[in-house]
């Protein structure tokens, strides 16, 4: 069998193995599935057992999988609810940290071409990550998931658009031009996609949906390809295509077939979270330099401090900007859940890395404080909103303070 099978055997039993360890430990603790992803990916990768080792068929698995994870986090943002006071407020919560996360990765790296890829990724939010955590929950409908909604959304745009402005190696004017470029093609995109739809859209839909044609699917995939064509065409991140084509399906499937879009939602993610997504984090797993961070020194002492950055930097403009009609404990939960990283933590490092920005060890203290934080946050912000009483009300019941 080829190298390529071997890995991507094992990485499959991993993504049929974390599900069962997640669901044994849930009867202690609510550990999330992405850990025991990469943790298993740790044990058979280079610097434990040695099993598999990635090559350009896995790698560009992965990088689909982290497209789908992002495509996913762009498609559950609901328009109706991010927008108003809570949508100024976690914008001017991300600026804030970035500006926070500039001043410390300047510190910390000496200097700004090694400080901006610690700044940028310090200001991200998984929202991939804990969207499902608020799903299993119950409160992703309501007003705080809502909330949540709002500043993960722009914690993770933001980043995006970040490091293409910051990370490209481009000239600022440059890097503008061509973000302006790609916000035409989006804003064209969802023109198009606000105009109703002809009859036969939806009728195809309803008719092929339950058989081999699946052209919602299809037509799907196509959207995310073509926002992902569009963004490499441009020398842009393809994360901001994926963003950016999550947003313009949901538009398109309200529009055109808001009785069949649950479904739809259920098949693409079977194809993210049923095989994609669990490949990027076992590969993450797999590509973790554990023996950079294990060596000890300045690298292992970094993983405790980016770990408690990622809290007042990403989480210190959340709690001063959170939302005042938030209770005490919701707002901390909100700072917890908006801490969270780690997707982007994984494709900012690999781009300094590549760029020889920099070092496998602060690329590995970095991640490995991406692991924690969403093994540890996610945890507390569960129990701060249970000895709350945080339970969620249908999202029509949910009143606010602010005016949408």
């Amino acid at each position: 069998m080829s190298h390529s099978g071997t890995t991507l055997i094992l990485i499959m039993t991993i993504a049929v193995l974390a599900p069962l360890l997640a669901y044994g430990a849930g009867r202690w603790l609510p550990v999330p599935l992405v850990i025991f992803e990469i943790l298993l990916g740790i044990l058979i990768g280079p610097d434990a057992l040695d099993w598999a080792r990635p090559d350009a068929l896995i790698n560009g698995l992965s990088q689909l999988g982290l497209a789908m994870l992002i495509f996913l986090a762009g498609y559950e943002i609901e328009f109706g609810k991010v927008r108003g006071d809570t949508l100024r407020r976690s914008v001017w919560a991300w600026a804030a940290a970035l500006a926070l996360g500039l001043g410390a990765g300047v510190l910390l790296g000496d200097g700004y071409d090694k400080g901006v890829f610690i700044g940028v990724a310090l200001t991200s939010t998984a929202l991939g990550t804990v969207l499902p955590v608020l799903r299993d929950a119950g409160d992703l409908h309501g007003r705080f998931g809502s909330v949540v909604m709002a500043f993960g959304a722009v914690g993770e745009f933001g980043p995006i658009i970040a490091m293409a402005l910051l990370l490209s190696g481009r000239s600022a004017a440059q890097s503008t031009a061509l973000l302006a470029a790609f916000a035409a093609l989006t804003a064209g995109a969802v023109y198009w996609a606000l105009k109703p739809r002809p009859p036969w859209f939806s009728r195809i839909i309803a008719k092929t949906l339950h058989s081999s044609g699946q052209f919602a699917v299809r037509f799907v995939f196509l959207l995310l390809a073509l926002m992902l064509g569009a963004s490499t065409a441009l020398g842009l991140d393809v994360l901001l295509g994926a963003f950016a084509a999550g947003l313009i399906t949901r538009l398109v499937l309200t529009g055109a077939a808001p009785e069949s879009g649950p479904q739809i939602l259920e098949k693409v993610e079977a194809v993210g979270f049923g095989f994609l997504v669990p490949v990027f984090f076992v590969v993450t797993g797999i590509e973790f330099d554990l023996d950079s961070l294990l060596a000890g020194g300045r690298t292992l002492l970094l993983l405790p401090l980016f770990l408690v950055l990622f809290l007042v930097v990403r989480g210190g403009p959340v709690a001063l900007l959170a939302p005042r009609d938030l209770a005490r404990r919701d707002r901390g939960a909100l700072v917890l859940y908006s801490s969270t990283a780690l997707p982007l933590v994984v494709a900012i490092t690999t781009i300094g890395v590549d760029d020889e920005a920099l070092t496998a060890g602060e690329a590995a203290a970095l991640v490995g404080a991406g692991m924690l934080s969403v093994l540890v946050f996610p945890l507390l912000a569960l129990r701060l909103r249970a000895r709350a009483g945080g339970k969620v009300l249908p999202a029509e019941q949910v009143t606010g303070s602010e005016s949408w």
